[in-house]
């Protein structure tokens, strides 16, 4: 299914990711939950100095403290200079066709439990899935086109009868399904080397 939403100005697009991010966080730990996904966590201010960083928990084992949802570094709504960097540069100005305004990832330390949570998103009869980029192909030449990254990459809209009462049905959002090697890269110096590389292919 291919829709895209009917959207004119960022200021709409942006009202709806508003009301789809909650949406999209409650998925994410649900999915997690059911696949052993990870999280990227906040560094633990009482830890030790010098003490080993543990930058992945398993949402299994967060699940229970009231105090996750500060520990985990969840995904925030794109900045609106790279949303109208991306528009002029790769979208003629369209908003429609900016997918990725609200996006959130899971972490996953095998292949088998990501495609795993590929397939329980797939059956997942409150969400729609728009579009699938996989990264992880061997027919995909990740050194060429993201500086050696890969990820499973999903577009999704959310068909519940909460998103259609908020009036967000039509809003496509991101999914990013990596092993934890590359979502060490997306949050160190290598999500910077790739800005980089892409503001050099005008992307």
């Amino acid at each position: 299914e291919a829709l895209e939403p009917p959207v004119e100005s960022l200021d709409q697009l942006y009202a709806q990711a508003v009301g789809v991010q909650p949406l999209l966080k409650y998925k994410v730990q649900a999915w997690a939950h059911a696949t052993n996904g990870l999280f990227f966590v906040r560094p633990d201010p009482n830890a030790p100095r010098g003490a080993a960083k543990n930058e992945f928990r398993s949402w299994r084992d967060l699940c229970s403290d009231p105090q996750a949802d500060n520990v985990i570094k969840w995904g925030t709504l794109k900045s609106a200079e790279r949303a109208i960097e991306k528009l002029v540069r790769s979208y003629e100005g369209k908003c429609g066709r900016l997918l990725d305004v609200c996006r959130q990832s899971i972490a996953f330390t095998s292949l088998q439990d990501l495609a795993n949570c590929l397939e329980v998103i797939a059956d997942d009869e409150q969400v729609a899935i728009i579009s699938v980029k996989n990264r992880m192909s061997h027919n995909y030449d990740a050194k060429t086109h993201s500086l050696g990254y890969r990820d499973v990459n999903i577009n999704l809209r959310f068909t519940s009868p909460l998103a259609q009462r908020l009036c967000v049905h039509l809003h496509i959002c991101e999914v990013q399904l990596l092993l934890t090697p590359f979502a060490k890269l997306k949050s160190s110096a290598g999500h910077k080397r790739y800005v980089a590389f892409r503001n050099a292919r005008g992307k």
